[in-house]
């Protein structure tokens, strides 16, 4: 790929050290996510235009809890601290960090002190004595309590004395808040500034301009070898099949592996896409019997989603044996699948799920890896997809786990749950994309993050017409969230939702009753399995 000026965000095993690079690609900056202790070398070689440093879970009191490489403090370039990355560079630049007595979390207003160029002018509103106040998201329960030499106090809280601090004439800049999540509403343009102005890192991260970029850093790898991938439906192997295409053409072959757990019709869809509507060459292998075999008697939702994807694996190395001139497996991994899998592999860190697509490929198919979206976030995959030119319905749909209804069916999995469940799902689908919500004008899909139906393996009593019945119960889930580590229960209408379980009740045999989930992330997850 081009040379960007890049950013380098190193990881001190915060949870929301995704959103940190995510905020500065918005700015249309490149920026990459590497570990605390990563190498000198590697850090003088990537030649970064700034460093963030990350907030992460442990103390700096701690003896042996991670530092910043020191060459960091001496490249010359602008560092930022966030939380504890605030905490390392002041100990490590002379500054003194306390175990704090009364931790902040959450919510929090903090004053501004100075005219320190990084937060100049940045304000939520102001105090009748005319200081700048900032509404900002706290987390942490160490405080600075004294600055490195040349550092100045640039906000305050009660709690936090030190709440940021800048050194204007090195760049060295610290805040105690999160300025990457969006309960910070300033945190976006604190980021921008930071890289933008105090970095002076150019804005030419941009989709429409990556096409071109991708497309020569493909055929320059390729040559004239054919290529094989494995398509799912699912917004990310569907950008990387049309960004394939569109390089190598026919030199691509996608293997649609259909476990017969898809939405419902979505098989004809994905067919619909890309062997009439895109001319790409597609294999359709209809597997479902296989699967749900596989999965007869099986209740726990890990060893229900380690099967479905043994079997995917299989079915797809067969397929692909077939094709004997195939030199290069092209996969849909994208950067938070490349990060969240790196970050298992280090001592300490919690791991966040396993990847199939990232670093594990069958050494029987003696294949090459080719990661077209590697380094892609998921809001620049669908950028890239509407750039290539797919349907906004597809690069726009919600996200569909890699298992399908397999986990979207509690307990075990049997064809006549499936058929059920799709029908119920495609309902409450239907209905949200065709109610707009008359104060935003957009229909409550567009409001939606994510929006699925669960069948639920316990059955309830019923009447319909003079008639008792016994039948199952299915739960409506719709969560709204910007990045989905946290979200809120989607408050539809309740006219709406009675509409949906009418229609549900009355147009799927089997389902008599229906119910709406209103937890929340925390403490619950978005999928029930």
């Amino acid at each position: 790929m081009q040379m960007h000026d890049k950013i380098l965000i190193l990881d001190f095993g915060s949870q929301f050290t995704q959103l940190i690079a995510r905020r500065v690609r918005e700015a249309h900056v490149y920026a990459e996510i590497h570990p605390c202790d990563v190498d000198p070398a590697f850090i003088r070689d990537f030649a970064p235009k700034g460093i963030i440093l990350s907030g992460g879970p442990n103390s700096v009191t701690g003896a042996d809890t991670p530092r910043a490489p020191q060459v960091v403090f001496e490249l010359g370039v602008p560092v930022l601290g966030i939380c504890y990355g605030m905490q390392t560079m002041a100990e490590q630049l002379g500054g003194k960090v306390e175990h704090g007595h009364v931790g902040e979390f959450g919510y929090a207003e903090i004053l501004a002190h100075s005219h320190a160029k990084l937060l100049h002018g940045l304000e939520d509103f102001h105090t009748d004595a005319g200081q700048g106040v900032l509404k900002v998201w706290m987390s942490h329960g160490d405080k600075v309590n004294a600055m490195p030499p040349g550092f100045t106090l640039i906000a305050s809280t009660d709690a936090c004395p030190i709440a940021a601090m800048a050194d204007d004439a090195r760049r060295f800049y610290g805040v105690q808040f999160h300025p990457e999540v969006t309960h910070t509403p300033q945190g976006k343009a604190l980021l921008t500034r930071f890289v933008r102005e105090v970095c002076g890192a150019r804005a030419d991260w941009i989709m429409g301009d990556y096409v071109e970029e991708a497309i020569q850093w493909i055929r320059r790898q390729v040559g004239n070898e054919r290529v094989i991938l494995a398509i799912s439906g699912g917004v990310d192997s569907s950008v990387a099949a049309a960004l394939l295409h569109k390089a190598i053409g026919a030199q691509l072959t996608c293997v649609f592996v259909d476990h017969g757990l898809l939405r419902l019709n979505e098989a004809e869809q994905v067919m619909e896409t890309f062997a009439n509507h895109l001319g790409v060459n597609v294999i359709h292998v209809n597997a479902s019997e296989t699967f749900l075999q596989k999965l007869t008697g099986v209740t726990d939702p890990e060893q229900k989603r380690k099967i479905i994807g043994a079997e995917f694996v299989e079915i797809f190395q067969h397929e692909a044996q077939q094709l004997v001139d195939a030199k290069w497996l092209a996969q849909g991994t994208i950067y938070p699948d490349v990060i969240e899998s790196a970050g298992s592999n280090k001592p300490g860190a919690a791991k966040i799920k396993s990847h199939h697509n990232v670093g594990g490929l069958p050494e029987t198919l003696h294949l090459k890896l080719l990661e077209p979206l590697r380094e892609l976030f998921k809001d620049e995959v669908r950028e890239l997809g509407i750039a290539l030119g797919l349907p906004a319905a597809m690069v726009y749909r919600h996200p569909f786990p890699g298992p399908g209804l397999g986990v979207r069916i509690l307990g075990e999995v049997k064809r006549e749950y499936a058929a059920l469940l799709a029908q119920a799902d495609a309902i409450f689908i239907d209905a949200l994309r065709n109610t707009i919500d008359p104060h935003t004008g957009k229909s409550w899909y567009e409001l939606t993050s994510q929006a699925f139906a669960v069948f639920l393996p316990v059955k309830s009593v019923g009447v319909m017409g003079d008639a008792r019945t016994y039948e199952y119960v299915v739960a409506l889930r719709a969560v709204q969230t910007q990045d989905f580590m946290t979200a809120h229960w989607a408050h539809l209408p309740h006219e709406l939702l009675g509409q949906i379980s009418n229609r549900i009740i009355n147009e799927v045999r089997g389902v008599n009753r229906v119910v709406y989930d209103i937890s929340g992330k925390p403490p619950a997850t978005i999928e029930w399995e």
